[in-house]
């Protein structure tokens, strides 16, 4: 089984989002800087991340990353079932992630995380 690890929102208004969630759950969010644009990572739980993301969607929907083992394989796996490829295996520094859609089945991300050293 592959667990969900991480919920996130793609908004095209985020200080809205983040005060509606703020007030409706109780959740907290904190400032991430990236290259890409506004985020803010959002408190959802102690064994369950997440975040809100701004970007030019025109309704707001939120996006389930599920845990794999080789993101390459997921993505394949995903094509060979009638999923489109929205976002190819990415590279990221905490892991490499993809998503894709489904006919029936709406969005979903794949997320390998990296393995540290220890």
């Amino acid at each position: 089984m592959n667990p969900v690890v991480h919920l996130e929102l793609h908004t095209g208004d985020l200080p809205r989002a983040r005060a509606t969630y703020a007030q409706l759950c109780g959740w907290h969010t904190e400032r991430v800087q990236t290259q890409s644009g506004r985020y803010m990572a959002l408190g959802l739980g102690e064994r369950f991340g997440g975040g809100i993301v701004e970007c030019g969607t025109r309704r707001a929907m939120w996006l389930p990353y599920v845990r794999v083992g080789e993101i390459e394989t997921a993505a394949l796996r995903a094509r060979e079932l009638g999923a489109s490829v929205l976002l190819e295996p990415r590279e990221g520094p905490a892991g490499w992630r993809a998503v894709v859609s489904t006919p029936a089945g709406g969005e979903i991300a794949f997320w390998q995380p990296k393995v540290w050293a220890s």
